[in-house]
């Protein structure tokens, strides 16, 4: 009899032990416990990034576009019939809702914009030079157009740059 109530007591006590053992593996009771990665800097995905390595060539071109400039972008795709046909079909997947199919600034969701889209055919445009084009291509415009160079390749912004250079309006004497 003493046996059993002995026995009793030590079950009862690994079950109650057992019981709040898995209130803490189950997360019913959270503990906040100490880590040293709570006490160091913490940074979101691209706010801050490092810069790249002295001397590095990345592979997606230019590191530094806006620190180089626009002048100092040189259009390496020759502007044949493979890369004009190619940036007329990422013009049309990209492009066209806003500019239009012509590039005139009057796409199909243009009327629903607070700043009408750039007409690209105008003189304006069409002056300024590829390496121009292809940050404004790359970076967008704040406001106004959005970046794409998460959504295009660098071929495929100076496939579009090529492109666009077939927009031009044909000057009247």
């Amino acid at each position: 009899m003493r046996l059993l109530k002995q026995l009793s007591v030590v079950f009862s006590v690994i079950a109650l032990l057992a019981g709040v053992l898995m209130l803490f593996a189950f997360d019913i009771i959270k503990i906040q416990w100490v880590s040293f990665m709570g006490l160091q800097p913490s940074f979101g995905d691209m706010e801050e990034p490092l810069p790249p390595p002295a001397r590095s060539i990345p592979i997606q071109g230019p590191v530094y576009l806006i620190e180089l400039g626009p002048e100092a972008l040189v259009n390496p795709v020759p502007a044949n019939e493979v890369s004009v046909a190619r940036g007329a079909q990422l013009y049309a997947i990209h492009c066209a809702m806003c500019h239009g199919p012509e590039g005139q600034g009057n796409g199909q969701i243009a009327a629903f914009l607070k700043n009408r889209p750039a007409d690209l055919t105008s003189a304006v445009v069409q002056s300024k030079g590829d390496g121009s084009i292809f940050l404004t291509i790359s970076l967008g415009i704040q406001g106004r157009m959005p970046a794409l160079n998460e959504n295009l390749t660098v071929r495929e912004r100076w496939d579009v740059v090529n492109y666009l250079r077939t927009l031009a309006q044909p000057t009247t004497p």
